[in-house]
């Protein structure tokens, strides 16, 4: 049975094996305290081009996963031109991965790697089209900074919610070796693999699941700098099945 992270947690722990009771999160932040309201990296102008998106919006991408028997759908975000970042769950189970960008374009992968070090799945694309890549930021977010995601929740159109770092936490899914970060931005199913975007437009982590109170998990940049660095860490995924027979299940995963 697939893994839907992105559905409240509550419903991840009948799906993932071994799942317990998830372990209290973070201390609630102070009752004064309240954030400050910024331009999301979304709205800067100066980050918008001529044909009126920004560029987040142009390095963020719906990913299909058309798998045997089933169709689900998150998001990823460019690294370069032909080379995206999403979540491992994602992608898993696939026949073959579409990915389509913000102005109607669509792309076939090529090429799929993963990792169990984090819920992290590099798609290497077979037309070099993107012209917008992702900032990685030098260090993670600290509790309290604002943050923005954009993704396609729901496998619909592209939006961007915004939110505050609550703190860390050890990943309730274990699907990450070491800490993650729990936020307050609310995100939905298709969200999975959504860039987590600092003031300056920088990336600070991925979206990877939500909890059943409606905070946001993220893998942070550091961890995502790492796979980057090291290769090794990234296996090559095989494609499931080899059957092309489809029977009419569709979900909105991650």
């Amino acid at each position: 049975m697939r893994r839907r992270p992105l559905a409240a947690l509550a419903v991840s722990c009948a799906l993932v094996t071994g799942c317990s009771v998830l372990p209290s999160g973070p201390t609630p932040m102070p009752s004064d305290w309240i954030p400050q309201s910024s331009i999301s990296p979304a709205a800067r102008s100066g980050a918008m081009s001529p044909d009126g998106f920004s560029v987040a919006q142009r390095m963020t991408v719906r990913v299909r996963n058309i798998g045997c028997g089933f169709i689900a759908t998150g998001t990823g975000f460019a690294y370069d031109d032909s080379t995206l970042i999403t979540n491992r769950h994602v992608i898993e189970d696939s026949r073959s991965i579409e990915v389509s960008t913000y102005n109607g374009d669509n792309l076939n992968a090529t090429a799929v790697s993963s990792t169990t070090v984090a819920d992290i799945a590099i798609v290497r694309t077979n037309q070099a089209v993107l012209s917008s890549y992702a900032i990685l930021a030098q260090q993670d977010p600290e509790p309290g900074d604002v943050i923005t995601v954009i993704g396609y929740p729901n496998g619909g159109e592209l939006t961007s919610v915004s939110g505050v770092v609550l703190g860390s936490t050890a990943d309730p899914l274990d699907a990450a070796i070491g800490k993650v970060l729990v936020t307050s931005a609310e995100v939905e199913p298709g969200s999975s693999g959504s860039p987590v975007l600092s003031e300056d437009g920088e990336v600070v982590g991925v979206v990877y699941a939500k909890t059943d109170d409606g905070n946001s998990l993220i893998v942070p940049v550091s961890t995502l700098r790492t796979l980057l660095s090291e290769t090794s860490l990234l296996v090559p995924e095989a494609p499931s099945c080899t059957t092309s027979a489809f029977d009419g299940s569709v979900y909105v995963g991650g």
